[in-house]
């Protein structure tokens, strides 16, 4: 089942406007993930330091699942930055899922900074006789 999912291409940056500021530029990441099959479905965990329940957003629309994380910066406001290697930025990656996936049932966790995702299978319809009238 390796193509349940198919990544999409990830957008490198990202204009976004704070209701309070003009235009702010920020980087947008492709989150590292893993995927694996189990008896009930598949599973994917993505890594996601820096992004909190309340600022990750996971979505399901036309048979593509969404996940978008913000990262909001740590340096407490006013201070002057003295040397940075840590680049704030969010995350951002989209999957195309098959109908093997029942989006109904699809849940996720957030814990120290990894999204555990579970996509479980559809049930199979069950053939059924339709009956067929005359006029």
């Amino acid at each position: 089942m390796s193509d349940e999912l198919t990544p999409s291409r990830p957008i490198p940056i990202e204009h976004t406007k704070a209701a309070d500021e003009g235009p702010v530029e920020r980087y947008v990441f492709t989150p590292p993930i893993d995927i694996y099959e189990t008896e009930e479905g598949l599973g994917l965990h993505a890594d996601l330091p820096g992004v909190s329940v309340e600022s990750l957003e996971l979505q399901v629309q036309d048979n593509k699942l969404t996940l978008f994380g913000r990262v909001n910066d740590v340096i407490p406001e006013g201070a002057k930055i003295l040397h940075q290697e840590y680049e704030i930025g969010d995350y951002l990656r989209s999957f195309i899922l098959s109908d093997e996936v029942d989006h109904e049932r699809i849940n996720a966790k957030l814990t120290n900074g990894v999204l555990e995702v579970a996509l479980p299978r559809a049930p199979k319809s069950e053939p059924r006789r339709i009956q067929v009238k005359t006029d």
